[in-house]
């Protein structure tokens, strides 16, 4: 790599030149990362370092010297990535399981952060699909076998959230059915489910969002690239249980065929869902994966969705949320989070909330009654479709997956903050 910058992180405090509690200092040598109480600590100086580095518009940086350790190195990353250019990072020397780990980090986030930031045109849901199933079976081709299930056939099958849904574009909806087997034993019982949301845009549909709040909307299938991203990671740490995924397709757009207030969808599982707001879509879409999940019995079933705009009101865009009516199922989510260094908070669900969305005319309605809590009731809607009302069940609304506008710690897009966590939940459960 020619032109590389050499940055060292260091404890200690910059000289005075370079101002009070200065992050950053340079010499002919190169850059070096002050990391302080002042500074936020090493992980989040790192980051904050990159993310000034990268505004310079240095293309190249090798990490040098000893004080880097991997959660370091990894924020760095994180800070450095950049959209618009193909910023060069050079992990430095170090323990070999930990540069491993850090190339199978950034191997797969780079998949998750570059499709969740491709533009809608280029990402539709067949190319999401497709995209995530070339992306698992190339890290393990014995072990993932899949089927893509699109437009009509949806309806045939039976799938009828994310066929409706998908209706009013003219790009057809599509599910993916992914299946990693280790062992190669058809008759081996299935460890774990995880279902994803694949809007691969949101206009709303006639509940259709204003221009500032649809701008970002390629994002809306952040789900279904971090479950894929989490399956991959975990696979590339060398999972061995058995997983089959789902990833749930569609656009969301208006047309003379697109669905209206006052449909009436009826699922597999036999219960309906009255049309209130289609632009509350993804948990219809999801009800799809979440009835094909629970055919499975598998241990757990883990869906993640970049679900209500609730959760970011309740929590920012620092953490994402779990929620589950089983305080072990949470528990386990957010241990997975603390081991991986990544925020999630824990929101309320409670039975009485599955009364909070009811409908004159359905079983339930996709939005919640006035005035009740909007990530919650998203979640009792999800309720619905998952094996015995949320048996090993829990729901991931990723309100900390996306940044719509450049941080000191972010650039603008897609984070993959997520992906790291269910990789632990499928590797420790």
């Amino acid at each position: 790599m020619t032109d590389t910058m050499q940055v060292q992180l260091v404890q200690t405090p910059a000289a005075e030149i370079w101002g009070q509690n200065a992050l950053l200092s340079f010499s002919a040598q190169g850059a070096t990362v002050h990391a302080s109480e002042a500074t936020g600590g090493a992980s989040v100086a790192a980051q904050r370092a990159a993310r000034r580095l990268d505004g310079m518009g240095v293309p190249a940086v090798s990490l040098s010297g000893d004080g880097w350790d991997m959660e370091s190195r990894w924020a760095f990353w994180c800070g450095y990535y950049n959209p618009r250019r193909d910023n060069q990072l050079e992990w430095g020397s170090g323990d070999r399981a930990q540069l491993e780990e850090l190339q199978a980090r950034e191997q797969t986030l780079r998949w998750v952060r570059e499709i969740t930031n491709g533009s809608p045109e280029e990402v539709s849901p067949r190319v999401l699909a497709e995209s995530a199933a070339s992306m698992l079976h190339k890290l393990a081709p014995d072990q993932v076998r899949y089927q893509i299930i699109a437009g009509e056939e949806l309806q045939q099958q039976g799938f009828a959230g994310i066929y409706q849904v998908g209706r009013g574009s003219e790009r057809e909806p599509a599910m993916l059915q992914l299946d990693y087997n280790p062992r190669g034993d058809d008759s081996a019982p299935v460890d774990f489910c995880l279902v994803g949301k694949g809007i691969t845009f949101d206009s709303g549909g006639y509940s259709i969002k204003p221009s500032d709040n649809m701008a970002t909307m390629k994002s809306d299938m952040g789900g279904a690239a971090m479950v894929s991203g989490g399956l991959a990671l975990a696979i590339a740490r060398g999972l061995r249980k058995r997983v089959k995924l789902y990833l749930c397709c569609a656009e969301n757009l208006v047309s003379g065929h697109a669905f209206k207030l006052g449909d009436i969808i009826r699922y597999k599982n036999g219960v309906t869902a009255e049309v209130l707001n289609t632009d509350a879509e993804g948990r219809l879409v999801l009800a799809d994966g979440l009835i094909a999940a629970s055919a499975e019995e598998p241990r757990w079933i883990l869906d993640a969705a970049t679900l209500t705009g609730a959760a970011k009101i309740a929590v920012g865009r620092d953490y994402n949320c779990v929620l589950s009516l089983e305080d072990d199922s949470a528990r386990r989510i957010l241990n997975a989070a603390t081991r991986e260094h990544e925020k999630t908070w824990r929101l309320p669900l409670e039975k009485f909330h599955l009364e909070q969305i009811p409908s004159g005319f359905a079983d339930i309605a996709n939005v919640g009654a006035p005035g009740s809590p909007g990530a919650t009731t998203a979640a009792a809607f999800l309720v619905r479709f998952v094996r015995d009302q949320g048996r090993g069940w829990a729901h991931l609304d990723l309100s900390g997956s996306y940044q719509p506008s450049a941080t000191d710690l972010w650039a603008q897009g897609a984070k993959g903050q997520g992906v790291r966590t269910i990789a632990r939940f499928l590797q420790d459960n």
